[in-house]
């Protein structure tokens, strides 16, 4: 009887529709830490900006003033886009939860849809699957089942949080549809990104370029006066379009499911046509050889990184222009002192004249840095998991070697782009009258830094001591301690908690002075958590993905 059972099962597991619900469930089984994390700061964000509102501006007075003085400056709308009704506690949480979490969302989308199609593809995941009775468009839309699955979450969670707030669930959910739609979009962003790029990391690239030139255009929509019709042009904007809680214009929703389907359509007909393991942007491997940054570890780390640096380098001197040349615009905003007191909450003192604004900003290229230093860290584990570690290792190549040189990367990395984003700020304000000196600015740059170095250290010890799980607790401890910085403080919270964040460490230059004891302590224990890294690397076993 058991010769008999065995093959039944195989063949039935075998079947079309039994292939494609396991695969589908495979896909959201794998991104379920990654979708369920982003889940839980969905709700809470959805929460706790419309309760904060309520309770902050309980009168139509005081939402009128805060409407005048705040929603209206276009300084403000760099970071949540352009506010139609911020006197509501529906409008205020469209503009404030909305705004934010569409960028975030774009985020997601091209996460979601790299890692199971470029990621499977190499560790060969893919090739076992199609060696079954598993056709490429079975493979390729089980995936985007799985995907869907992961967005359905995010949806759910959000719509609690805005419900469980106060907010219509209609509403709510409209709302989170709206999020939802530019998820869709960018995962189509990512899948056809797959398809084009040979390799993971390259796909990456390309779908955070299309997210930064994204949210570039959405800037210059919501801040440029007579350029509101350059929201049409990008995803972001038809999210904003839709105006959720200010008149609802569900028709806009069409174009970013158009968007997603054509996308996906290419995706699906670009991988159906090529080579497992290729894409459809040419490789190196038949080109001449180029031997140029083959002399050391390091400099074939900087080999590979190069073109991310070139758009991370890119997306900075783009968003520190546009900052700088909008810093004027804070100068004459007539400030309530309730709102003032709350800015104040943060430590940044008053950020409504230019050079405060400058100093306020330089936070996010602060976080910006940080998530670089995770992101360089990220890029040695790939090579790990890839196999190209092993390789190198059987050279005169030491692990300290490797991976101190891959740390001197993304420390030399951090410090150029820092020092792009202190020069071009000053350029853009300058361009329009503000008198900041470079001499400033390059403080301000250098401020980025003390704050890097403690997450690369924390970063290279979830790496050393937690290969696979790495990525999600660096990025993760850099995501929870900058939003418990922006509303930690606001929420009431004891002194001693809220400085639990190394973000209320950091002085806001150039309008507060640099503090270098806070700066020290933050290098020191990067340090030490650097130096125990390298100890628990060089003993571990090196692990695949």
């Amino acid at each position: 009887m058991a010769t008999v059972a065995a093959p039944r099962r195989a063949f039935t597991a075998r079947r079309p529709s039994d292939a494609f619900v396991a695969l589908a469930r495979r896909t959201f089984m794998d991104a379920r830490p990654r979708t369920f994390a982003f889940a839980y700061a969905y709700a809470i964000y959805a929460y706790i900006q419309p309760a904060g509102f309520r309770s902050t501006y309980p009168t139509l007075a005081d939402r009128i003033a805060f409407a005048h003085s705040f929603a209206g400056n276009a300084a403000i709308r760099v970071f949540y886009g352009y506010p139609y009704d911020p006197i509501t506690i529906g409008g205020y949480t469209a503009w404030r939860v909305g705004g934010t979490l569409a960028i975030v969302a774009a985020v997601f989308g091209v996460l979601a849809a790299v890692r199971p199609l470029r990621d499977s593809e190499e560790s060969g995941r893919t090739e076992l699957v199609l060696a079954s009775p598993v056709g490429r468009s079975t493979a390729f839309g089980s995936t985007m089942a799985g995907i869907a699955g992961s967005v359905l979450v995010l949806w759910v969670a959000s719509t609690i949080g805005y419900v469980l707030a106060g907010l219509p669930v209609g509403g709510s959910a409209y709302l989170s549809l709206a999020t939802a739609s530019v998820t869709a979009a960018f995962v189509g962003v990512g899948a056809l990104a797959s398809q084009l790029a040979p390799t993971r990391r390259t796909a990456l690239e390309l779908g955070g370029a299309v997210v930064a030139v994204s949210l570039l255009l959405r800037v210059i929509a919501d801040t440029l006066s007579g350029g509101g019709w350059v929201r049409w042009t990008t995803p972001l904007g038809w999210a904003e379009e839709m105006r959720p809680f200010t008149g609802p214009h569900a028709v806009v929703l069409v174009l970013p499911i158009l968007m997603t389907l054509a996308l996906l359509m290419v995706a699906a007909w670009i991988g159906a046509t090529r080579d497992v393991g290729t894409g459809l942007l040419p490789t190196r491997d038949t080109a001449p050889a180029r031997l140029g940054l083959l002399s050391s570890a390091t400099a074939q780390a900087l080999r590979t990184e190069r073109g991310g640096l070139m758009i991370w380098g890119g997306c900075v001197v783009a968003f520190a222009l546009v900052l700088g040349m909008i810093a004027p615009s804070v100068s004459s905003a007539g400030i309530s002192s309730g709102i003032s007191k709350e800015i104040a909450k943060l430590g940044s003192g008053s950020i409504f004249t230019p050079s405060g604004y400058i100093a306020f900003v330089f936070v996010f290229f602060i976080l910006a840095m940080c998530l670089f230093m995770c992101s360089q860290v990220a890029a040695a584990r790939h090579e790990e998991a890839g196999g190209q570690l092993e390789t190198l290792i059987a050279l005169p190549v030491g692990r300290l070697q490797w991976l101190g040189g891959r740390l001197l990367l993304a420390a030399g990395g951090a410090t150029g782009l820092s020092l792009i984003a202190g020069m071009a700020t000053w350029a853009g304000a300058g361009s329009q009258g503000v008198r900041v000196s470079l001499w400033q600015m390059l403080e301000a740059a250098a401020n980025c830094l003390p704050t890097a170095a403690l997450f690369l250290g924390f970063a290279v010890l979830a790496y050393a001591i937690f290969p696979r799980a790495s990525s999600g607790i660096s990025y993760g401890l850099v995501t929870v301690a900058f939003l418990w910085y922006l509303v930690g403080a606001v929420t009431g919270a004891p002194r001693w908690l809220v400085a639990a964040t190394p973000f209320a460490h950091i002085g806001f230059v150039p309008t507060q002075p640099f503090r270098a004891q806070a700066a020290i302590v933050m290098i020191a224990i990067g340090a030490l958590a650097t130096i125990a890294a390298l100890v628990v690397f060089r003993q571990r076993d090196l692990t695949e993905a």
